[in-house]
């Protein structure tokens, strides 16, 4: 039984944690205007790209950002986040 509930928590934990990784540039709905088909394998314009930036509430762009600019939570994104930051005057 203690092993049972072990298993169980340690379960519980890692759903939590996972969770609690994903970040704004892993929301489906956050990133979809920046790309041109629903699989978000081919990118808008620069030029759309930059209009849907301008659209997005700075709460949003900070997050996008902050994300962008995290080795670990970018490695996913980098082409987005390479070409997010040039949009942005980052780069």
């Amino acid at each position: 039984m203690k092993t049972k509930t072990a298993f169980l928590s340690l379960l519980a934990a890692s759903v939590i944690a996972g969770t609690a990784f994903a970040g704004i540039l892993d929301e489906p709905k956050m990133m979809a205007p920046f790309y041109t088909d629903k699989t978000m394998k081919t990118m808008k314009s620069d030029a759309q790209m930059k209009k849907v930036w301008a659209k997005m509430s700075k709460k949003n762009q900070a997050a996008m950002m902050k994300e962008c600019n995290d080795p670990a939570m970018s490695k996913p994104h980098a082409e987005f986040c390479a070409k997010l930051n040039a949009l942005a005057g980052h780069a």
